[in-house]
């Protein structure tokens, strides 16, 4: 089977949020081929290249989100009146409330914008045109209009189709033709909005069925996004509603969606996911690392670990004033602060780097250094520590330090801090955030977050009781290995994989060189009578492929490892991790195209 997994700021760059989950699922379903299909974020992620690739990846096509995208063209009258009534309809689309018929506006005015790119080009002109800030300013103000676009003025206007033009760049791509993604079998989106669009295009054009998984919202990080200039009011509801009513059609046409934790599945229920069609598949992480701490027990019965990236959600003050109550009535208790140094620098984050001085300087306020006699040295009870040091090689040895694990946050999503601590046998206190309390399952105390209070009675039990601690770091570890690990998201994974393709397969005539029919040129489960195996001349698959299969419960699952491997490959660039090809150059496999702009890059890699 041929994926193409679409990526948004992750994998195969070296950097980025999706890069480990992405390449555990390649490594591990081998017999599968992928075409990766990327956009990157940032000149950074693109200058710091890509990780080693496994052999079953076959071509690597990349675009930029984060550079002005303009082609050149410029539209005729007549092609200017196709946009003027696309973008009308696009616009009016998200300027109204939700309303019956507004989401058929906005994917007509989507799709009609993707089919004049893919005709013209022509589309980062046109978006940023007098004309699309006048459709703009027309939709704002048209009776039944949002109250909160209303009051938007030029300079709103010009922002957000500053904004949308960004969001809508996949449209403008060289990726939908027969040898790009109208070649695949399955498109599976690594995240939603921006990276599932060219999967949407890819449905839409040829048929081939969209898979998406999110293991963080991307519509719930648009509303917790606070990086970036600060927008006006009616922006922020324009682009609110923009990701929204995107994220709605992405959920509608996906023949599945595959949360990561519940938390992530209530959010898509309520942006408009169809219940039937969701599947929850648990990231799988990596236990083996761990196993040596987790099997063996140990750590110290007096000290509280914490694990994280420092940052005001993680809600470090409270945690510290919290730990100010244990040590009134445990004088003897420790906490390790264990963190990485990446990224919290002054010149990388400067807002992480003051947080870290803020917390340092209130440990130092609230535990003054303490000495056991007259003629010892003062220590202070709460500790920095960076993971790489002399006392924290490792993450295991982090969690080994202790034998109680604390999460003190206020935001959290899928809480890996938590899983790791319980692949190491770890009693856990946390907040009640996120998916804290589904991944937890009743083996750690939870209590509400920003209550310094609640949090310390807890640690208190468990440093008190240390047999309750070891009890349930026991049952902790056994609900990880049984939930959370890479072979169960694996397993997952390949099982839907071939339901897809056995329930909705891209029809498609195979040929060989000389065109005649090419045997065995489609897979067997194009062949399976029934009405989920039908589909129409030119590969359109039938439509039924948007009702999901009947299948029992939601079985939970994990995702990857992070290890490497060398590519094999006999085309220019093979083996690099510079990212990006020179562009008009291939790797050398056959059908590809001999040139490509410069605005995409693309590397073919064989096996």
């Amino acid at each position: 089977m041929r994926i193409g997994l679409l990526t948004e700021g992750g994998y195969p760059y070296a950097t980025g949020e999706s890069r480990l989950w992405c390449d555990r699922l390649v490594r591990g379903l081998a017999p599968h081929e992928f075409d990766i299909y990327a956009l990157s974020r940032s000149a950074h992620q693109e200058e710091r290249g890509w990780i080693q690739l496994p052999p079953q990846v076959r071509r690597v096509r990349t675009a930029p989100l984060w550079t002005p995208d303009d082609d050149g063209s410029t539209y005729g009258r007549r092609d200017r009146r196709r946009f003027a009534g696309h973008f009308k309809e696009l616009a009016g689309a998200i300027c109204s409330p939700d309303e019956d018929g507004a989401g058929g506006r906005f994917a007509t005015g989507l799709y009609g914008l993707a089919e004049l790119a893919r005709e013209r080009g022509g589309l980062h002109a046109a978006l940023r045109s007098e004309i699309a800030v006048r459709a703009l300013e027309s939709a704002c103000r048209a009776p039944g209009a949002n109250g909160a676009v209303r009051a938007a003025r030029v300079p709103d206007y010009l922002d957000f189709v500053d904004l949308l033009e960004r969001a809508l760049r996949p449209l403008s791509l060289d990726w939908y033709d027969e040898e790009g993604l109208g070649a695949v079998d399955l498109c599976h989106a690594a995240a939603g909005g921006s990276a599932a669009l060219p999967g949407l295009l890819a449905k839409r054009f040829f048929g081939v069925p969209l898979l998406v998984t999110e293991y963080g919202v991307q519509l719930r990080a648009h509303y917790l996004d606070t990086s970036g200039a600060p927008r006006s009011a009616p922006v922020r509801a324009l682009i609110a509603a923009f990701h929204g009513k995107l994220a709605a059609e992405v959920y509608t046409h996906a023949a599945l969606v595959t949360p990561g934790n519940t938390h992530a599945r209530r959010w898509q229920e309520r942006c408009g996911a169809d219940r039937a069609k969701l599947r929850t598949i648990y990231p799988g992480m990596e236990s083996e690392r761990f196993a040596a701490v987790g099997e063996g027990g140990g750590g110290d019965p007096r000290t509280l670990v914490w694990v994280g990236r420092i940052e005001p959600a993680k809600d470090l003050i409270s945690l510290l004033h919290a730990f100010a109550d244990v040590r009134k009535q445990e004088p003897q208790a420790r906490l390790r602060l264990v963190f990485n140094q990446q990224g919290v620098g002054a010149a990388e984050n400067p807002e992480a780097a003051a947080y870290l001085a803020h917390c340092k300087a209130l440990a130092a306020q609230l535990f003054p250094d303490e000495a056991t006699g007259a003629h010892a040295v003062g220590d202070n009870p709460v500790s920095f520590e960076e993971i790489g040091g002399p006392d924290v090689p490792d993450l295991a040895e982090a969690y080994g330090a202790g034998r109680v694990v604390v999460l003190s946050s206020v935001v959290e999503g899928f809480p890996i801090s938590l899983v790791e601590a319980m692949f190491c046998g770890r009693a856990t206190v946390s907040t009640d955030v996120g998916a804290v309390v589904e991944v937890i399952g009743g083996t750690g105390l939870v209590v509400p977050p920003r209550n310094p209070r609640a949090l310390a009675e807890a640690c208190v039990a468990l440093l008190r009781d240390p047999e309750r601690a070891q009890r349930l770091g026991a049952a902790a570890r056994a609900r990880a290995l049984e939930l959370f690990t890479v072979e169960q998201n694996l397993a997952a994974f390949r099982g839907i994989y071939l339901e897809l393709m056995s329930r909705c397969p891209v029809r498609r005539d195979a040929l060989d060189e000389d065109g005649a029919p090419l045997a065995f040129g489609n897979p067997a489960e194009a062949h399976v009578r029934g009405r989920w195996a039908g589909g129409g001349a030119g590969g359109a698959a039938d439509e039924t492929e948007d009702a999901p299969a009947r299948v029992p419960g939601d079985e939970p699952s994990a995702a990857p490892g992070d290890g490497s491997a060398d590519i094999s490959g006999d085309g220019p660039g093979a083996g690099s991790t510079d990212g990006r090809s020179v562009a008009g150059r291939t790797g050398g496999s056959e059908g590809a195209p001999a040139a490509l702009p410069v605005t995409t890059s693309v590397q073919e890699v064989r096996a």
